[in-house]
């Protein structure tokens, strides 16, 4: 069963290199990014283009697209595969094969489809279990336990690594001979919690040997694995990308059930023609607005807008998430691009008083394009609110307001900050910008899609902005930062975190990025135990908030994660990066 090309993968058919060559994925130039829309000395209004390429991949292409596997033609043979993956699940009762499996079908993206069968499985080993867990004396399958069960929500303690440690304290050097058992503490100890230090001389401890191991081992392919876990680690992986690389990865092992092959790969092509679909619907919403033709000085980047929806909500369930979500983002990159590039600063105050008061008789003094841009907000908020009342009985339409206005309230003081000329400190841009990378906006419009029973203690409690909401946002915000070096940046942008810290602490480029990403591995620390401390969520909108620190992450590796880089075309990024 062939799978699709990586650079198609949420888009294309099953079949790789099918597309015509002028459908690649754009070079999307932001040339003059770094010079604000202004007034010359004879007041006439100067407004500067970031001369975007046109989207290649218009409408009339995405409707055209077909999937063989949509509908129930593979749905028997699907089912078939379903019962005999579970039957593996009983058969392997309570061993180390098992915890494999379990491994094996959240590495190729299919453990959704058995997540009460693997709960009872992970709840029966920690209750039989677990005072055990630290005397197997097998690093790998200690490591393994401990990352499942910590992952699934279970109480297990660091301390079952001490066995592993020598008389000093320190972790034996005998593991050197232990591959497998350094990358799985490896990766075990990403799903650590404040204040655990036994799991950070994990860390420490297997990087080094990791390191070293890719310098001498001449297996090509373990050296891969290892190098892709550097880079990171499976905790910050976005399940579908991960489900695409891992079916790959065991079929060049060879060791694995076929079944499993099977079943992973008709579920990743099944999931593709649901997105195809999701993505279809999103286009014709975005043909409909009208708003890329309108607004040409912005961003036109619906594919972009629509990946980010799939890296933060994959299953199958969540499709109005995906359809709803990509018109969220795509009107969160326009605004960003009316603050960034082409409002003046007086157009921006008025557009946020209008906003702020959110009275349609107060547009007739804005400009023709923000009122565009107001028209569409309003006509989105309205539409969702409805659909919410409609279907949770809970009027919504106050809290998704808020969360517009405090984002352009964000955008506006960095654009006085900028025509100021003013420097802000490192806690006064941190505290406004986890807010205006749009974290927390695109959150809680998540909230209302995703939640099956939306609840308003909930809804109160995410619009003061709960921890669950700036940790993630914040892991948005730095990773953006990390993404260009000082010399590259726009000329007069407002300084970022990393040249906050390099101006308070006196310290070189590099040290203050990497004070930057540990920062990161603290408040992925935060997020790990930010699910015992908000019981009351539901669990799918816990893990979309990690969803999005993965999306982060991933996106801003390459570039701005709302342009596309010519030489890192394999995916399609997108959103608005502040």
């Amino acid at each position: 069963m062939p799978l699709p090309c990586v650079h198609s993968i949420f888009l294309s058919t099953t079949v790789a290199g099918k597309f015509p060559h002028h459908h690649a994925l754009p070079l999307r130039n932001s040339v003059g990014m770094s010079v604000k829309a202004s007034r010359n000395t004879e007041d006439v209004i100067v407004r500067q283009s970031a001369k975007y390429h046109p989207p290649i991949w218009n409408d009339q292409f995405i409707q055209s697209l077909h999937n063989e596997f949509r509908g129930e033609t593979y749905g028997g043979r699907f089912n078939q595969l379903k019962e005999q993956v579970r039957t593996l699940l009983k058969e392997r009762n309570d061993s180390l094969e098992q915890l494999e499996l379990i491994d094996t079908l959240q590495r190729l993206g299919i453990s959704y489809h058995f997540e009460s069968d693997i709960k009872d499985i992970l709840k029966r080993i920690y209750n039989k279990s677990y005072e055990d867990v630290g005397t197997m004396n097998n690093l790998y399958a200690t490591s393994l336990i401990f990352r499942l069960l910590r992952q699934h929500g279970f109480n297990i303690s660091e301390e079952v690594f001490n066995v592993f440690k020598d008389d000093t304290g320190n972790f034996k050097t005998c593991f050197h001979n232990d591959t497998n058992g350094m990358l799985s503490l490896y990766e075990a100890s990403f799903l650590s919690i404040k204040g655990e230090n036994v799991l950070d001389e994990a860390k420490h401890f297997t990087v080094n040997f990791l390191n070293e191991y890719m310098k001498s081992s001449e297996d090509e392919l373990e050296v891969d694995i290892v190098r892709r876990a550097l880079k990171i680690p499976i905790h910050w992986r976005i399940p579908r990308l991960e489900a695409r690389w891992s079916i790959d990865m065991y079929e060049k092992k060879g060791n694995i059930n076929p079944i499993l092959i099977e079943i992973a790969k008709l579920d990743f092509n099944m999931l593709q023609s649901i997105y195809q679909q999701d993505l279809k619907y999103a286009s014709s919403w975005w043909t409909s607005t009208k708003l890329g033709e309108k607004l040409s000085f912005a961003r036109d980047q619906l594919m972009e807008n629509f990946f980010w929806t799939i890296g933060m909500g994959c299953e199958p369930k969540l499709e109005y998430f995906r359809r709803m979500g990509t018109e969220v983002i795509a009107l969160i990159t326009i605004i960003d691009d009316v603050y960034d590039v082409y409002g003046t600063l007086d157009e921006l105050k008025l557009f946020t008083n209008t906003i702020d008061r959110w009275d349609i008789a107060s547009m007739n003094q804005l400009p023709e394009y923000m009122k565009e841009c107001f028209f569409a907000i309003d006509n989105l908020v309205n539409e969702i609110a409805s659909e919410a009342l409609t279907d949770h009985g809970v009027n919504v339409i106050h809290y998704l307001k808020k969360t517009w206005v405090d984002l352009c309230k964000s955008y506006l003081l960095e654009a006085n900050w900028y025509h100021s000329g003013y420097k802000p400190t490192l806690q006064e841009y941190m505290n406004n910008a986890w807010i205006s990378v749009a974290g927390p906006i695109m959150l809680l419009h998540s909230y209302v899609f995703i939640t099956p029973l939306i609840a308003n203690e909930d809804l109160e409690s995410l619009i003061e902005y709960a921890d669950i909401i700036r940790w993630s946002s914040t892991i948005m915000r730095l990773a953006n930062d990390l993404l260009t070096p000082l010399d590259e940046q726009k000329v007069g942008d407002v300084p970022k975190s990393v040249q906050c810290c390099m101006n308070e602490m006196g310290v070189s480029e590099n040290r203050a990025r990497e004070s930057i990403r540990e920062l990161i591995d603290e408040l992925w620390k935060k997020l790990n135990e930010v699910e015992d401390e908000n019981i009351a969520l539901p669990p799918t909108f816990i893990e979309t908030t990690k969803n999005l620190a993965r999306m982060a992450q991933f996106m801003y590796q390459y570039g701005d994660g709302r342009t596309i880089d010519q030489k890192q075309n394999k995916t399609p990024l997108g959103v608005s990066s502040r």
